[in-house]
């Protein structure tokens, strides 16, 4: 059947796109390709007129897929080490702004060794970005990087109608609304568009996408749509500050220029990660130890051991990327179970996954490692056993935190 084909076919190729036709009465085949096989779309019987029906669907499709491919490469190689958090950095960066590059592991390229060898250092910085033009940055600040690789980082004029601060997508849906009504939109982020959603690896109850989106994809839909409008997006820069000079309110910027305008949305939603507080995190973030989906990170776990703290949704969502490459998903949360934190039918999901297992009534109390994790400690919350177990990576989902610092002169805050 088609559902077995499909079916078969994510094993071969987890990254074409998959569309199943379906009789108009036969829904029900349809949602259940949606659950085993992670349908992208399906198609009714008949599909005429195709200009209507099919066409549109399919570009669709070949856009968010070309958007992705793999094709002969002329551009951004980053070269540096896995076990480097700022060659992490720098390659999360690009991900998540969706800028085409080549990672390039100097433990796996003896070429490339020697190339950076080259420069005279025998601990070089790293990572070390070359550019299509021949020129190279050397450990590049996001904002460095943001400039050279083509992405907006300077206001093109110097007061706007409507400033948005944050691009999540309520800071995007903002952005499109004001730019469609003619007005001069500034949008400011500081990492990439999409926020917080943009680094989930699926979104299934986003209204208008029956079969999910990935954050990546509603990111780059959205800030598309908003740029089609006439918004300008700065990337790299964060707000270090606002005030208030009737009738405008000045944006003060990270890399020292101010804009001014009428209206000020901030739309900052959660910019923080809540950080795991336990013996040997912090030495070991972007190298093993991830917050977040770290999509960027998937395939270089491919057959291994991984594990996922948290219990909502971003965690079970992250769980069930990840085992699409991990050859074991390991799911650690302090509640017995995954409910009811965590939405039904990602329950449902992970516990018909076979690669995937939750621990549940345990925490985290230590991890180790001198360049990379290699282990854990796990305590029982019911027995008080400690047992130690080897690791290849672990993701965090325990939650994030506001920062909202910068608007404070402005606006009442309290600790939340």
């Amino acid at each position: 059947s088609g559902t077995e084909l499909l079916v078969e076919l994510r094993t071969l190729l987890p990254d074409a796109k998959r569309t199943l036709l379906t009789a108009y009465a036969d829904t029900a085949a349809a949602i259940a390709a949606i659950n085993d096989v992670g349908l992208d779309y399906y198609l009714l019987k008949p599909w005429d007129p195709p200009e209507h029906s099919l066409y549109p669907v399919l570009d669709d499709l070949l856009a968010d897929w070309s958007a992705h491919a793999v094709v002969p490469f002329d551009g951004v190689r980053v070269i540096g080490s896995r076990w480097s958090p700022q060659s992490f950095v720098t390659r999360d960066f690009l991900s998540r702004n969706q800028v085409p590059y080549q990672w390039v592991d100097l433990e796996q390229d003896a070429e490339m060794r020697a190339l950076v060898a080259a420069n005279g250092d025998e601990t070089p910085r790293l990572p070390l970005v070359l550019l299509p033009d021949g020129t190279q940055l050397v450990a590049p600040t996001n904002a460095e990087l943001a400039t050279r690789v083509g992405l907006q980082t300077v206001a093109a004029r110097p007061f706007y109608d409507l400033v948005v601060v944050g691009a999540g997508p309520a800071g995007l849906a903002c952005a499109v609304y004001g730019s469609s009504e003619g007005l001069k939109v500034l949008l400011i982020e500081q990492n990439a568009p999409g926020g917080q959603a943009g680094t989930s690896s699926m979104i299934e109850n986003y209204l208008g996408f029956p079969n999910g989106v990935t954050g990546a994809d509603l990111a780059r839909r959205a800030a598309t749509q908003a740029r089609r409008f006439g918004t300008e997006i700065l990337v790299g820069s964060s707000v270090t500050g606002l005030r208030r000079e009737d009738p405008y309110r000045i944006v003060e910027l990270s890399n020292g220029t101010e804009v001014a305008c009428h209206a000020l949305m901030l739309s900052s939603g959660m910019a923080a990660v809540k950080e795991l507080e336990v013996p040997g995190t912090e030495k070991l973030v972007g190298a093993g130890v991830y917050y977040g989906a770290a999509l960027s990170e998937a395939a270089m776990y491919r057959g291994q051991h991984v594990f996922v703290l948290g219990g909502a949704n971003s965690a079970g969502q992250g769980a069930l990327f990840f085992s699409r490459y991990a050859a074991h998903v390991t799911v650690i949360v302090r509640k017995p179970s995954l409910s009811p934190q965590m939405s039904r039918y990602l329950v449902d999901r992970i516990e018909s996954t076979e690669n995937i297992d939750v621990v549940g009534n345990s925490e985290i109390t230590a991890v180790y490692g001198e360049t990379h994790l290699e282990r854990m400690d796990i305590r029982n919350a019911e027995t008080g056993e400690t047992r130690t177990i080897a690791a290849s990576a672990l993701f965090i989902f325990i939650g994030v935190a506001p920062r909202t610092e910068p608007f404070r002169p402005l606006v009442a805050t309290d600790e939340k």
